[in-house]
Parts: C-alpha cells; structure tokens; sequence
C-alpha cells in the first residue's frame, strides 16, 4: 500500500480555508488587539484579520473586523455561532430574520451581541470620521474541522426561529435568573459591559462580582467579571479556548501548569486579549484605582455546556478547592510568591492594596 500523499493525511479545514481567505493571521500567548495589523478581506467587504492564541484550543477562534469612516461589511451568514464585543467606534448591526423582518441595534465601546445562529447580518459604522473594531469569538474552527465543506457552512439557508428570541433581546432587553452564585442574563445584546449590573461571586475571592450570559440561544459561553480595586481572584483552571478580553481597567494575570514554579505573566488593559490554556492555572490582578470588568468568550454555555469539562466548571469544580477534587486554589494555598508580587506593583502602581482580610 502506498503512503497517503500530504493532501490525504493530517488536514485542518479550518487553517485550509484561512490561508485560502488571504488573512493576516496574529499568534501569541496574549494579543493586544489594537495593534493587530487587518487587511482588505474580500468576502468580509472590510479589513479583517484571524487571532489565534496559543490556548485557543480545537474550537474557537477570533477575527478582528476593522470598518472604514462611513464604511459597512458586506452581508454574511453561517452555521458557527459568533459573539462581538465593540472595542471602538460606534454603528449599527442589522440580522435579518424570517421573512425578511430585520432587527437593527446602535452599538459603541464596549458593547456585546451575538449572532443568531445563520442569520444575514451586516455592521456599519456610523462615523464618517473615524475606524469601527470589532473583536469576534466564533466556533469556525470546529465546525468547519467538522464538515470541511466551506459552501456549506456560508451557502446554506436554513433559518433557526429559535435562535432569534424576543425581539426585546436586540434591544439590550433580556432575562435574568439567579441560581445559587450562578447569575444569569439571557439577551442578545448587551449595550454596555462596563456599566450593566453584577452579581456577587464571593466564591472567586477578594469581593469580585459576575454575570454569565446566554446569548441567542448559542452554545458559545460569556461571562462579565469584575475585580474591584486594590484586589486579585483566586487562582483556578478550565477549559481552553475561553478568550479574555478586558474591558476596563489594567493589571496582570498569571499562568502556570501543575508543579510549575515560574509564572508566565500577561499584562493587560482595554483591548487586550489572552485565552488561558487547557487546565491551565492562572489568577487575575487588579492594579487600577478603580474596578477592572472583562469579559470571557468561548464554548460551552450554561444552557448548553456542550463538552465534559464545561459541564465539570459549571456544576462547581471551578470554584471548589483543588484540596477537595475541584480546580480552585484558595488564597491560603497559592504560591508565596503571589501576595508579594502584588504588593510590589500596586506600590510602583500607586494603589493600596486592599486584601488583608483575604490574603
């Protein structure tokens, strides 16, 4: 038998089709999406660009989408799911839903929207003076890996009515339902992320707050986290693939693998994302004056965990102690070395520290 020619064996649709669309591809631990460089993209009508970060995982991956002064994207649909958080600029998005109803949202910096599921959309920018970016988590990488038939992904036209929702989901409106520390929002989309309310989520540490979302009815997961200033979560670990991306603030975050003693640090502000890899313990750090939000992308939601280990985070083990089974590391089990750190840049940073009752 003859040995399978490189055509045969060993393909990735997913890398296929990105070489073939022409984009610039960004790879690093952590990105700051500003300064991601974007190219014309002919089936976006736009700039565009690919983000893969190195814990991105076998799921998602990350466009960057850059709108001209009074320009608009081109009208897409597709069966992978999408979450878009507005990094700068203000516009508009249009989806088109059955019958050629359209449902239309303004949004601006810091705003968050998910795509139905197939439904023809397009963003335009409602300046004339100024660039629209756009961040976009999206589940093409499994999809296509799964069919690696492109036209079927882009060309079909089936229409999901349940993934549209109330008509109110487009226009910030939604649902919420408190669980136990589990606070649910069920919208479309979210006009503001820094100012929409929080719940406590105490079981994090240091008096953090949090909100998950279900977004069109999708099986992608995000979730608003909120460090208030002069504190740190506790360290814990999950699935890859979850893109963070901050919203307010600054500071610094800290990864590490099981029985590693040296840090691999990530620092960030508003525009810069990192995706935590496979299993990967890491902590987040506040070092602002006042509260730091992100916001956290990727696959698996509350309402439909999708694989194993989402379904592990969300029934607990992310925030039970590792002493106890789960993937927590409470403050009186971390590193020496983390407090003092902290200590050191809030000081060079100019900000008390405000975790003695925590640390």
């Amino acid at each position: 038998m003859s040995e399978p020619s490189a055509s045969q064996a060993m393909r990735d649709p997913y890398l296929e089709w990105i070489a073939a669309e022409g984009l610039p591809v960004a790879e690093d631990f952590g990105v700051d999406l500003f300064q991601v460089e974007t190219r014309p993209w002919a089936r976006l009508g736009a700039n565009g660009a690919a983000v893969h970060l190195k814990g991105r995982g076998d799921f998602c991956n990350m466009f960057l989408y850059e709108l001209a002064p009074g320009g608009a994207s081109a009208p897409q649909r597709h069966l992978y799911e999408e979450v878009v958080c507005v990094l700068a600029g203000r516009g508009s998005t249009a989806i088109e839903v059955e019958r050629g109803q359209t449902h239309s949202f303004e949004w601006g910096p810091g705003s968050l929207f998910a795509i139905p599921l197939n439904a023809r959309h397009r963003h335009f920018n409602g300046s004339g003076a100024e660039r629209a970016l756009l961040a976009s988590t999206t589940t093409l990488p499994v999809v296509l890996n799964l069919f690696h038939n492109p036209a079927f992904v882009f060309d079909n036209d089936w229409h999901f009515a349940e993934r549209i929702g109330r008509p109110g989901y487009f226009k910030g409106e939604g649902e919420y339902v408190a669980l136990g520390q589990n606070h649910l929002w069920e919208t479309n989309f979210v006009p503001d992320l820094a100012g929409i309310g929080l719940g406590e989520y105490g079981a994090r540490g240091a008096g953090g707050r949090n909100l998950k979302l279900i977004l069109a009815d999708g099986t992608m997961h995000a979730h608003i986290s909120e460090l208030p200033a002069g504190t740190y979560k506790k360290a814990h670990r999950h699935r890859g693939g979850i893109h963070v991306v901050c919203v307010t603030g600054r500071g610094y975050s800290l990864l590490w693998n099981q029985g590693e003693r040296d840090f691999h640090r990530f620092d960030w502000q508003h525009g810069h994302v990192h995706v935590p890899p496979e299993d990967m313990f890491h902590q987040h750090f506040n070092l602002s004056p006042e509260r730091s939000r992100y916001v956290a992308v990727g696959l698996g939601s509350n309402r439909y965990p999708f694989t194993a280990s989402a379904r592990r985070t969300k029934s607990g083990g992310s925030n039970t102690s590792v002493k106890e089974g789960g993937d927590q590391i409470e403050y009186q089990d971390q590193s020496p070395d983390i407090h003092p750190l902290y200590r050191e840049e809030m000081r060079k940073a100019g900000v008390e520290v405000r975790m003695p009752e925590f640390a």
